[in-house]
């Protein structure tokens, strides 16, 4: 099994042409995404967009009705267990022995494991602080939450995949996981996360694709999205007065048929910024780097797709663990 499993050189997750469709409602719409080796990264969008969708087929626990995904060089559709096998896995309503102890859950675990995985579990729930000897049935949502994740994590897979794994944690809890994604990508391993909460996103990604309604709008580094992406604030002398037209890509424009209108703009200049200041329509332009969070809302509000950061390369220079 291990023999098979890529090296650091080749892709960790792949999803070429992927759509998936219940019914008459689409899931997924044609995506294509590359995840390299030793970073964090996250797939964010509102409940509902296909984030779940996309992790079930990408672990062999749905089919797609077209496209292909490969883990760790491993066919999604046909080798499924063998993936499940070598990554952790958390999924949002992680289902547990009841009945069984922490400590017990732990142990009956291991035995599909190796060497080590009791000691890394018993470590993990300590950090986590949970007795080994409580109940899984007795333990609060959060509680539950946190033996999941132990579980996935104590192996150490070279791939650790999460939807939604702060749900239900406590705020330092939250903050002591989070921190510990960092350290799993510092380490060369490579961290999925699906969710929906932005400020957890935009604290421990290297690489974050948006999707809306199964469409992937965005997928880049965070560092480059902020880089190539502004919001200028402009402010015109008269309410009557149109913005003048700009070579910038408007990703979203707000306060239309106004004196102030915002706007988050993409694939622009400083010739662009320049010549818009300098229009005798225009009293002031203020510009500052967008927060993921207006990046997000932008990208939601308009249904645009930046048409030049479609997909990251497995050796793009700008992704660093």
């Amino acid at each position: 099994m291990s023999q098979e499993i890529n090296n650091n050189t080749d892709p960790v997750v792949s999803i070429t042409n992927l759509s998936k469709r219940y019914g008459n409602q689409t899931a997924l719409d044609d995506i294509s995404f590359t995840i390299p080796a030793g970073v964090v990264f996250a797939l964010l969008g509102e409940n509902g967009a296909g984030k779940s969708t996309s992790l079930k087929i990408l672990l062999g626990l749905e089919k797609a009705d077209s496209g292909s995904a490969t883990v760790l060089g491993l066919d999604s559709k046909k080798r499924g267990i063998d993936i499940r096998s070598a990554v952790g896995y958390v999924p949002e309503a992680p289902a547990l022995y009841g009945w069984m102890t922490v400590g017990e859950i732990g142990w009956f675990t291991a035995g599909f494991y190796g060497d080590g995985f009791q000691n890394e579990f018993e470590r993990l729930t300590a950090e986590y602080e949970l007795p080994l000897g409580q109940k899984i049935g007795k333990l609060s949502k959060g509680g539950r939450a946190k033996v999941s994740l132990a579980l996935a994590s104590a192996h150490k897979p070279p791939l650790l995949v999460m939807d939604e794994p702060t749900s239900g944690l406590d705020t330092l809890v939250r903050r002591k996981f989070l921190e510990s994604m960092v350290d799993v990508s510092a380490s060369g391993r490579t961290v999925l996360l699906s969710s929906h909460q932005i400020p957890e996103v935009e604290r421990v990604a290297d690489i974050v694709a948006i999707v809306n309604q199964g469409k992937l709008l965005v997928c880049d580094t965070l560092d480059n999205l902020k880089q190539t992406m502004e919001q200028w604030v402009v402010t015109l002398k008269d309410e009557s007065s149109e913005l003048p037209s700009t070579k910038s890509t408007i990703v979203l424009r707000e306060g239309r048929g106004s004196r102030r209108q915002r706007l988050l703009v993409s694939d622009t200049t400083p010739e662009c910024l320049w010549q818009l200041r300098d229009d005798p329509v225009v009293e002031e332009v203020l510009v500052h780097t967008p927060s993921l969070e207006e990046i997000f809302v932008g990208l939601m509000k308009s249904g645009k797709t930046l048409p030049a950061s479609k997909r990251v390369s497995v050796d793009s220079p700008e992704v660093s663990s």
